[in-house]
């Protein structure tokens, strides 16, 4: 069975390849416009193309039984339509939270026709990141919505599910909503990442013009944006659910976890 999986120079789509051939998997093609970057292991059949350059898209689908889909929203509807063409009969997505930015990836997929898994991982424990800048150069984190509460998700384990679905026949025409073991607030993971280094972090509560001068010293044009969802997060916190460890049978990487393996990021 081939397997393709798009977006191989990501975080997310690397870590599939990868899980996919610890699990087994001996035909497995990924897609990227940078072989180089990606650093692909031997084994793996390289496709040079881009989801957006949907002139490189029939050469990497050909002979394809699954795919894994990255988002990319500004061509999911033809890269379906293109997967669909060339016989392709599973696609697993990662999307996001139903109803919100990334349901055209979803609505893209389902309108191909072809038979479907979404995975919606809410916020990546990877966007802590955005604190790195900060925790290299001191101890003090300024940010602002401190007590709002989500349950964010390691991008290994949404791998690992990715990897997990694709293998099996288990399950088309299902969605996955998936998150990390526990809820946490901004503070919380300031502190959890703070024990992962050895240090106290102090967290000072930004506002207003002050909050988003910070968000977009980091984050550019899309500081109002992250800073707007963090206002919904206020009033619709995110509870964690039990569907990582459900799927594989095993714990759900905690944000401690996360912190400790990636401690070099906050140095």
């Amino acid at each position: 069975m081939r397997i393709l999986v798009t977006g191989a120079t990501g975080n997310v789509g690397r870590m599939v390849v990868d899980e996919l051939l610890a699990r087994g998997a001996t035909d497995v093609r990924a897609l990227t416009n940078n072989p180089a970057k990606a650093q692909l292991p031997s084994q793996v059949e390289v496709a040079h193309g881009f989801l957006g350059r949907l002139e490189t898209l029939p050469a990497a689908l050909a002979g394809v039984e699954k795919l894994y889909l990255a988002p990319h929203p500004a061509t999911v509807f033809e890269v379906c339509r293109l997967a669909a063409e060339a016989g392709v009969r599973q696609i697993v997505d990662m999307a996001g939270a139903k109803g919100g930015t990334w349901q055209i990836i979803e609505d893209g997929v389902e309108a191909s026709g072809v038979a479907y898994t979404h995975l919606e991982p809410g916020e990546f424990m990877a966007n802590s990141t955005l604190w790195s800048p900060q925790i290299a150069a001191g101890d003090v984190v300024r940010d602002a919505y401190g007590d709002v509460v989500n349950a964010p998700v390691a991008q290994e384990d949404i791998a690992a599910v990715a990897a997990q679905v694709l293998l099996s026949d288990d399950h088309v025409g299902r969605s996955y909503e998936l998150t990390g073991p526990e809820a946490l607030s901004r503070r919380e993971m300031v502190a959890a990442i703070g024990r992962a280094l050895g240090r106290d972090l102090t967290y000072i509560e930004l506002t207003g013009a002050e909050a988003l001068a910070q968000f977009e010293s980091v984050m550019g044009e899309y500081g109002k944006w992250y800073l707007d969802g963090l206002a919904h997060l206020a009033d619709y916190p995110q509870a964690a659910v039990s569907t990582v460890a459900d799927l594989l049978g095993r714990p759900a990487m905690t944000y401690e976890e996360w912190a400790r393996r990636h401690a070099d990021l906050f140095r």
